[in-house]
């Protein structure tokens, strides 16, 4: 999966004083958590179940099989036959699906409530009881490498992005990509597969969500019934992995065949580790929501609509995450505009708001966005239940999240300034270009910038 901006803040505390007590919470003897948020709106439930373990703990040499185990986790066990999985969520008239990321991989189903136990049944199956079987990792994994090409190779934008990535980092896992280098795609096996099941998918690696029109002491009784007979086990040491501190401008160049250049200038920033004592993280936010919030933010109504010296402008900001944080700006000239004149244009605006701040108003309306699209999310089961679980990847509690958006509306324009007096600086700034090559007659993705 690619980057993009989490915006981890739920709702409003004046919009939950009548539950105070929902989402509620258990934990297994085996050391599973079950976190059950009741919504009664529609007779729908999503169960997620998030493993702590994603591409950041994988070593060299094996980069990747994160997701490749994920795509492994639909291939059977003793009881449930290949491709079973899919096939009976979808009889039961619900979807499926699975992500990896940096920090976690996770799975889901959305289905009718009725239908949940038979999900649950199914997760905790293939929670411990997961067939690797070697003729089916042999076709899996050249699944996955023909992911990679589509995604990657065949991809100029996602390719400068993971070449600028691999610079920007040097001593932290998220220099790897997430799907992996290709060598080490062509020279897994299904034991590196299996190794990697046996040592991370346990109870105690992970945590259940479920979402939707349900009660929660009967999902608590369902999850001891199907998840508490599965054993817990200690796990691998994590040894911290520090970024050592950047001294300087890095830059890579990607020659590529596509149609337009792209530039991507990538800032470390910080993430939040203390929802409370944090401050920056939520400054950020706020710059980054002025910058490229809405269609009348500073990126795309100075240097799109009135400069007319990008096609596009966007910035990306993650503000919570297990390792390292960034911040990405990234863009494309407009036509008869070079790599330079938009690199200067963004700086300049930069400074502009280096030297000047933001307006009030700016503020405010950068504020109401944020808490409109957080307000949207409820009328999504997916959403409620995505936002606990991305949040817990980041080793935040869930329960902060009101608290969360509460800091976020109390940044104020100075806070912002400092933000980016602080961090938009060139000694951690990494710029990544695209130089267009020309086109080989194979079918491309547009050559636009993208999010991260």
């Amino acid at each position: 999966m690619r980057m993009q901006r989490l915006i981890p803040f739920l709702l409003a505390p004046w919009l939950c004083t009548a539950a105070l007590a929902n989402p509620y919470e258990t934990t297994l003897k085996n050391g599973l958590r079950i976190i059950v948020k009741e919504d009664h709106r529609a007779p729908t439930a999503v169960q997620m179940v998030w493993y702590r373990i994603g591409s950041t703990d994988e070593v060299d040499g094996a980069s990747g099989v994160a997701h490749v185990l994920e795509h492994m986790m639909f291939k059977g066990t003793p009881s449930v036959g290949p491709g079973e999985f899919n096939k009976r969520v979808a009889a039961a008239g619900g979807r499926d699906n699975a992500f990896t990321s940096r920090d976690y991989t996770a799975y889901f189903q959305q289905v009718p409530k009725e239908k949940l136990e038979e999900m649950m049944q199914l997760e905790a199956d293939r929670m411990r009881h997961l067939n690797v079987d070697a003729k089916e990792f042999e076709q899996e994994i050249k699944v996955v490498m023909e992911e990679r090409r589509m995604r990657t190779d065949d991809n100029p934008q996602a390719k400068l992005f993971e070449q600028m990535n691999a610079v920007a980092y040097q001593a932290h896992p998220y220099r790897r990509p997430i799907i992996g280098w290709m060598n080490d795609l062509e020279t897994m096996t299904a034991a590196d597969a299996k190794a990697w099941y046996d040592q991370w998918y346990v109870p105690n690696n992970a945590y259940v969500v479920i979402t939707g029109d349900v009660e929660h002491k009967e999902i608590f009784a369902l999850a001891e019934k199907y998840y508490g007979p599965l054993e817990g086990r200690a796990l691998p040491v994590r040894k911290p992995q520090v970024e050592p501190k950047q001294e300087g401008t890095r830059r890579v160049t990607v020659k590529a065949p596509a149609e337009l250049p792209s530039l991507i200038m990538a800032y470390k920033a910080p993430v939040l580790r203390d929802i409370e004592k944090d401050s920056e993280p939520y400054a950020l936010e706020m710059l980054a929501a002025v910058l490229d919030g809405h269609d009348a933010a500073r990126f795309n109504k100075k240097l799109v609509r009135e400069d007319k010296v990008a096609l596009s402008v966007d910035i990306g900001y993650d503000g919570t995450a297990r390792g390292p944080g960034m911040l990405y700006v990234s863009g494309t000239p407009a036509e008869g505009k070079t790599i330079a004149d938009l690199e200067a244009a963004i700086r300049a605006e930069i400074a502009h708001v280096q030297k000047d701040g933001i307006s009030d108003t700016e503020l405010k309306r950068a504020k109401a966005q944020l808490l409109a699209a957080e307000v949207y999310k409820l009328d999504s089961m997916f959403g409620q239940a995505m936002e606990i679980g991305q949040i817990e990847s980041a080793n935040l509690p869930y329960r902060g999240l009101n608290r969360m958006l509460e800091k976020l509306q109390q940044v104020t324009a100075a806070e912002v300034q400092a933000a980016a007096r602080k961090y938009f600086t060139d000694d951690t700034l990494t710029i990544g270009v695209l130089d267009p090559q020309p086109l080989d007659g194979k079918a491309r993705r547009p050559a636009v910038a993208t999010r991260h």
